[in-house]
């Protein structure tokens, strides 16, 4: 299944554009809390979490049919689209990544094609792993990239109505550029649709910031606003019908629209010639943290030692009562006098 998602932080909304049967989505308002975000994706493409989501909103599916891919796009300055699907508020609207399910794909199906994709066009960060993303090695990543695809004659200027925005206005042509990624993603992967029909599932991440921008130059009351909010809606709504139709309707579309968020995202760096601290010892003596992996290697190996120790039991039983008349005839053929049948 394939998902679009916009993340709202802040009184932010969390949305579904398109899922398919195997996925089931509630419709309510249960509030969804910003840091669980990354275990939605995870649990609706298969994988486990650390920790139990009691989140109503995600019911369980169809366990032996899972989506081929998951689409995850953030927009940054507005707390709500109107878009259409399921739509849940966010609480605790904080910075969040879908790097655990990235490592999870390429881990699992790193012999085979996954397409992993997290991009974030205005600031230039990209991240491609796996033997897919060559496909995707000519999307434009840097804004001199992405400008100079604004005014190539297969643009997405030739068809959008820009309405009271304007080519001339660099905070525009950076709005513009945003959509026109997705449009390329689009665009590369009806090119190699083989992609989207083998066994591995797909991730893309998208985080989109050209909007947040539009509101900052002109206000959030303006004329721009208002019609870079619409043409956003219509291009997202366009691109998650796009992506849903290119995997056989086998993939979900989520949407996260985030005014701001509470604290920034932070990434754990270590530098590899940063000398390795030494371990300081526990002064109270406390525990190990439970591991949630422990009672499943437990019974591993509990059950692995009783049914190795009845083997060895029933194999030793056997040998020291086997009777020798009865042997192969390796056995019998030592005697100096065979008998002959």
């Amino acid at each position: 299944a394939f998902y679009v998602c916009f993340l709202g932080v802040c009184g932010g909304e969390f949305s579904i554009l398109r899922s398919p049967q195997s996925v089931v989505f509630r419709d309510g308002s249960w509030p969804i809390p910003g840091e669980r975000i990354p275990d939605v994706a995870a649990l609706t493409m298969g994988f486990s979490v650390e920790e139990d989501l009691p989140w109503p909103g995600l019911a369980v599916g169809d366990l032996f049919h899972r989506p081929r891919a998951t689409v995850l796009v953030t927009v940054k300055g507005v707390d709500k689209l109107p878009v259409k699907g399921f739509s849940y508020p966010i609480e605790n609207a904080v910075p969040f990544s879908l790097d655990s399910v990235a490592n999870a794909i390429h881990t699992l199906f790193s012999e085979e094609t996954p397409v992993v994709l997290q991009l974030a066009p205005s600031e230039e960060r990209v991240y491609m792993v796996g033997k897919a993303n060559a496909v995707f090695e000519d999307l434009s990543v840097t804004l001199r990239q992405l400008r100079n695809r604004l005014f190539q004659d297969n643009s997405i200027l030739s068809s959008l109505p820009l309405n009271s925005l304007s080519r001339n206005n660099e905070v525009d042509l950076l709005f513009l550029s945003e959509l026109q990624v997705l449009h390329d993603i689009a665009s590369l992967l009806s090119r190699h649709k083989h992609l989207a029909k083998d066994h591995s599932p797909d991730l893309y991440s998208l985080e989109l910031s050209g909007l947040e921008e539009v509101g900052k130059r002109y206000g959030e009351d303006s004329q721009q606003f208002k019609d870079a909010s619409q043409i956003l809606v219509d291009s997202l709504q366009k691109f998650a019908d796009e992506m849903f139709n290119l995997y056989g309707g086998n993939a979900v579309v989520e949407v996260v629209a985030v005014k701001e968020f509470n604290s920034p995202l932070s990434r754990k760096t270590r530098s590899i010639l940063q000398a390795s601290q030494p371990k300081t010892e526990n002064p109270y003596n406390l525990a190990y943290p439970y591991n949630y992996d422990y009672s499943v290697i437990f019974n591993i190996v509990l059950w692995m030692m009783i049914g190795l120790a009845l083997a060895v039991i029933v194999i030793s039983y056997n040998l020291w009562n086997m009777d020798p008349g009865y042997d192969s005839i390796i056995y019998r053929m030592t005697n100096q006098k065979i008998r002959m049948d």
